[in-house]
């Protein structure tokens, strides 16, 4: 269903929720699966710090995993994590985020943004292990990138090792 929905849709984003579990959630990245949630809760008021978390969801997870698990479980398969939002903020919606996704011109800012932001995560919120796995993954995508790509990411990773935060492009 994911790959049918990939080819028809080949510019929507497609989010497989916390409803699945890991192996599925795992499996359908290479099918087509753009985003995934994680560390989700279901109940009301289920972000709150106490004694709620027993309380039945609105439905069941199949992925009880924290953020920072299904973090490093990403980057294990060979993806970067993206926390971006720089589309949405510069205003490359709609028509103008279209003119860049079909000729394959938004992969100018979507990796260069996914690596900074990754880097902002690992650096800022992530266990040691995470940080490992994703800095690991962060030193072997770099090469693979043009040249171009290359050098606006290693630049942007330079600003976010040195403290700075909100780098996009």
């Amino acid at each position: 269903i994911v790959a049918l929905l990939r080819l028809a849709v080949p510019y929507t984003g497609i989010i497989m929720s916390t409803r699945e579990t890991p192996n599925i959630r795992r499996e359908t990245f290479a099918l087509g699966v753009s985003q995934i949630s994680a560390g989700s809760r279901t109940n009301p008021g289920g972000y709150v710090e106490g004694d709620n978390q027993e309380v039945d969801g609105q439905f069941s997870l199949g992925d009880h995993r924290g953020l920072d698990e299904v973090i490093r479980d990403v980057a294990s398969l060979g993806y970067i994590p993206s926390f971006c939002t720089a589309c949405y903020r510069l205003g490359r919606t709609g028509a103008d985020f279209m003119d860049l996704a079909k000729p394959g011109e938004i992969k100018e800012h979507c990796d260069p943004n996914a690596v900074s932001t990754f880097m902002e995560y690992l650096i800022d919120y992530a266990s040691p292990e995470t940080r490992r796995e994703g800095e690991s993954l962060i030193g072997d995508v770099l090469p693979r990138m043009d040249e171009k790509q290359r050098k606006i990411s290693s630049k942007m990773l330079e600003h976010v090792r040195k403290g700075k935060r909100d780098v996009f492009c």
